[in-house]
C-alpha cells in the first residue's frame, strides 16, 4: 500500500503543476493559428505498480490530428508510442495508431509490440502446486481496416502475426516457441456520441479470429471475443455512467500464450496471473466524475468467470472485483484522458495505468 500511495502522490503532483502551466497559457494557447493546430503533442509520463511486473516506469508521446483536414466528420486520429520497463526486468516498446478518413466511412488500427514479458502463472495439478515463472519474449504486429456498412454500422477485416519465445520456471513445461498468423473479421455497430469520450450510446462489436492451418500455424484455433458498452450522462451531462460485458471464447487448440488472463481492463483488480483459460466473461459498470475541465476520478464494480483453465477448480468461478481511479486530460481540443486504476479482487489487486477510458 506504501507503494499504491507513492504513485498516486507523484501522479497528482506532477498533472497538477501541467495543468496550473496549461491554465496560464490558455490565452496564448485560443490565440494560436489552425495551422498550428494541426497537430497536438501530447508526452504524458507512465507509472504504475503491481504485485507481478513490480513498478513500471516510462514514457507515453501522443498525437492527434485529422487525415485530411478538409474533412469535418472524421473524428481525430491518435498515433502514438510506449516505452515501459518494469523493476522485474521486463520491458514493452509498443507503436498504436487510430486512423479515421473519409467523413468516417474507413477506420484503421496499427498496433506493434516488442518486448520481453516475465510474469507468473498457477499450477495445482502437480506434487508442488503455486506460482512458476515464464519469460515471454514476442513479437505482435496487429493491422485492421473497417468499412461503414451503414449509418452506425461497419464490417472490417484484419491481420495479426505474433510469436512467442516461453520459458518456464523449474522446467515445469518444456520450453516453446510459438508462431501465430491470424485473420480477423469483425463487426461493430456504434451509436456513440464521441469516439475517445461518450456520454451517450452504445458500442456492440463482435470478432472472429481465426488461425487456421494453412495460413501458417502449427494448429487450427479460434477465437470469438464479443463486448458491449453502454452510456448514459448525469448530473447535468457532467459525468458518465458507463456499462460493459466482454465474452473472449476460445476454441480449438489454444496455445498458452493464447490464453485469457482474469485481470486488465475487462475485470481490474487482479495482477498475479492466476486465474486463465481458454474462454473468459466480465460484467462491470463505472462511474466517471469530472471535476473542473481536465481532471475527474471514476469508481468501479464488476464480476467475471472463466473456462477452460488447467486448473479445473478454477473453471466457471465467481471473480469479483472493486476500484477507484484518477483522470486527467491529455489534449486540449479532445476529451481524452489518462489515468491511474486502483482495485481489490479475490486475494489479488491491481494498479493499472490507463491510457483512454478502460472501455
Amino acid at each position: 500500500m506504501k507503494q499504491l500511495l507513492l504513485i498516486f502522490v507523484l501522479l497528482s503532483f506532477y498533472t497538477t503543476k501541467v495543468y496550473s502551466q496549461q491554465t496560464q497559457n490558455d490565452t496564448l494557447l485560443q490565440n494560436k493559428t489552425i495551422e498550428e493546430k494541426k497537430i497536438e503533442l501530447s508526452v504524458m509520463p507512465y507509472l504504475s505498480y503491481n504485485s507481478n511486473l513490480k513498478v513500471m516506469v516510462g514514457a507515453i508521446p501522443m498525437m492527434m490530428y485529422k487525415v485530411n483536414e478538409q474533412d469535418s466528420i472524421s473524428p481525430k486520429s491518435l498515433s502514438g508510442a510506449s516505452v515501459v520497463y518494469t523493476t522485474n526486468g521486463s520491458y514493452f516498446v509498443a507503436l498504436f495508431n487510430k486512423f479515421y478518413f473519409k467523413e468516417d466511412n474507413w477506420r484503421a488500427t496499427l498496433f506493434a509490440i516488442n518486448g520481453n514479458h516475465n510474469s507468473q502463472f498457477f499450477m495445482g495439478d502437480i506434487d508442488l502446486p503455486g506460482f512458476y515463472d515464464y519469460q515471454t519474449k514476442v513479437t505482435y504486429v496487429s493491422a485492421g481496416l473497417q468499412r461503414k456498412i451503414s449509418n452506425t454500422i461497419f464490417g472490417g477485416l484484419g491481420y495479426t502475426y505474433a510469436m512467442y519465445k516461453t520459458s518456464y520456471e523449474d522446467n515445469v513445461q518444456p520450453k516453446s516457441v510459438t508462431k501465430t498468423n491470424a485473420i480477423e473479421f469483425s463487426f461493430l455497430n456504434d451509436t456513440r456520441n464521441d469516439i475517445y469520450y461518450p456520454t451517450k450510446g452504445n458500442k456492440t462489436k463482435i470478432r472472429w479470429v481465426t488461425f487456421p492451418k494453412w495460413f501458417g500455424n502449427d494448429a487450427s484455433a479460434n477465437k470469438i471475443l464479443t463486448e458491449y458498452n453502454t452510456y448514459f450522462s448525469s448530473r447535468k451531462d457532467k459525468d458518465v455512467i458507463a456499462a460493459r460485458f466482454f465474452g473472449q471464447f476460445g476454441l480449438g487448440n489454444i496455445a498458452f500464450e493464447q490464453q485469457v488472463t482474469v485481470g486488465g481492463k475487462d475485470i481490474r483488480g487482479y495482477s498475479e496471473g492466476k486465474y486463465r483459460g481458454d474462454g473468459l466473461m466480465a460484467l462491470q459498470g463505472e462511474y466517471r466524475y469530472n471535476f473542473g475541465e481536465k481532471m475527474g476520478i471514476v469508481g468501479f464494480a464488476g464480476i467475471s468467470t472463466i473456462y477452460g483453465s488447467t486448473n479445473e477448480s478454477f473453471d466457471w468461478g465467481i471473480y469479483p472485483a472493486i476500484g477507484a481511479g484518477y483522470r486527467y486530460r491529455a489534449f486540449k481540443t479532445v476529451k481524452f484522458n489518462i489515468g491511474l486504476d486502483a482495485a481489490v479482487g479475490k486475494d489479488d489487486w491491481s494498479i493499472n495505468f490507463r491510457i483512454g477510458e478502460a472501455f
